[in-house]
């Protein structure tokens, strides 16, 4: 397989360029998660070329709704489905999939109702449509708030490894995205990202491109390329809808200010398990399949398990590092002070200098001196200054992807083989989380 590709090592470079548009360009931030809302939705299941950066291009089948991307072709993921508690939801779903293929949808967590017209038939899950048919429609209530999934119930093996897969959330009674984001009753957070894991075997999409199914043996797999919402790194941390991935609309680029609180929905999408691993705190889970759980449980990397969904929280405060985060004077920084009035709670106010400084550790100086720039290796996310908010002159081409001069934190696969691109790396399932200084607006 690997001699039938065409390699182009500029479009990693094109990639990365784009990240500075990502934290330059904030008004173009997706802090909530994107996707299409309302009640009925017309879905069709067709096919596509996804890119990768090593410069590969994978023939995927991914599904297609009006709206749901400005280039109006089929995605991978499928359009995120984002609808209220109690509606009721329709997708009318059609087939335009190559060589005569039929299709269905299956909605995990949901208790479906179908209704059939001429020319579709039944399936092994579910009703089915078929090229030159009639559509299906399904319909259900969406009782439970939550994060949930929705992929084929035709030849899963075959349809859910080729794209047709995507994720389904259900805002909760009450919630309002400007003045009570929550995400289950009385679990608030400040912003949400997506989390979809998958991965692809570029053996069966070619097989499938070139119509030759009986060719394909599950039995063999051997995944090449891993998935967050159908990118690979450094793809993954782009802007959402950038004209290069036409057929891959959304990143994951999660972004925060101290002590905020972010939602991370985390969707296991493919056959194997992914341990996902986020640096820089704990995580909360707080939910399985959009259930509740009755107490939350703190965890530094959280395996994705098959057809699952896990939501959980994450904030960043910078507590208990031993170092003022902003400086001191004797840092060469201005002097700032940490004010923490009732009720008290260890962390600046508000209006601070620094809201939500940690104020046992106001004060305190970098407790080591950095080595001369002669001496260092420098990272495209290195500001130049161990402190937030604070930038240092950089010799020329260096740095270049923190603007903001923000901390960042990879949050990745700790299976080292999925952070590359068909054995380059880096790529796979690794993406960024940078804490912005507070004020840093986003949206």
């Amino acid at each position: 397989m690997k001699a039938m590709r065409t390699r182009n090592r500029t479009s990693g470079a094109l990639a990365v360029a784009a990240l500075v548009l990502l934290l330059a360009g904030s008004a173009h931030a997706q802090a909530n998660i994107p996707g299409i809302t309302g009640t009925s939705f017309s879905f069709t299941a067709g096919a596509g070329e996804l890119s990768t950066p090593d410069g590969n291009a994978v023939h995927f089948w991914g599904y297609q709704a009006p709206g749901a991307n400005p280039f109006n072709v089929p995605q991978i993921p499928g359009p995120t489905l984002i609808v209220n508690q109690n509606a009721v939801v329709q997708i009318t779903l059609t087939s335009s999939l190559p060589f005569g293929k039929c299709t269905s949808m299956v909605f995990p967590g949901h208790a479906v109702t179908v209704t059939a017209g001429s020319g579709d038939q039944d399936g092994l899950l579910t009703r089915e449509t078929c090229p030159g048919g009639a559509a299906v429609v399904y319909t259900f209530t969406a009782t439970n708030p939550g994060t949930y999934m929705y992929h084929s119930g035709t030849q899963m093996e075959l349809q859910v490894e080729m794209g047709l897969v995507g994720a389904l959330i259900v805002r909760p009674a009450g919630y309002d995205d400007v003045s009570n984001r929550i995400a289950y009753p009385g679990v608030t957070y400040d912003h949400e990202y997506l989390f979809m894991t998958n991965q692809m075997d570029p053996r069966i999409h070619v097989l499938a491109e070139q119509g030759r199914f009986n060719e394909i043996d599950t039995t063999t797999y051997f995944s090449t390329y891993w998935f967050f919402n159908g990118r690979l790194a450094p793809d993954i941390m782009a802007n959402a809808f950038v004209p290069w991935l036409p057929h891959q609309p959304y990143n994951s680029q999660p972004r925060m200010t101290p002590g905020q609180k972010i939602l991370m929905r985390v969707i296991g999408a493919d056959q194997d398990q992914h341990p996902f691993h986020y640096h820089g705190n704990n995580a909360d889970i707080i939910a399985r399949d959009g259930r509740l759980l009755a107490h939350s449980r703190s965890q530094f990397t959280t395996l994705t398990v098959q057809g699952e969904t896990v939501d959980q929280t994450f904030t960043w405060t910078g507590a208990k590092l031993g170092w003022d985060i902003y400086g001191t004077p004797a840092d060469g920084m201005p002097a700032h002070t940490c004010k923490d009035t009732a009720p008290a709670d260890g962390f600046g106010d508000a209006d601070a200098d620094h809201p939500m400084e940690y104020c046992d550790d106001h004060g305190k100086p970098f407790p080591v001196t950095l080595p001369e720039q002669q001496n260092l290796a420098f990272g495209g996310w290195w500001s130049g200054s161990p402190f937030l908010g604070a930038s240092e002159q950089l010799p020329p081409g260096q740095g270049g992807l923190n603007p903001n001069s923000g901390y960042f934190f990879m949050w990745h696969s700790h299976k080292e083989k999925e952070l590359t691109n068909f054995d380059i790396f880096p790529g796979g399932m690794l993406s960024m989380m940078v804490v912005e200084p507070p004020g840093t607006p986003i949206p």
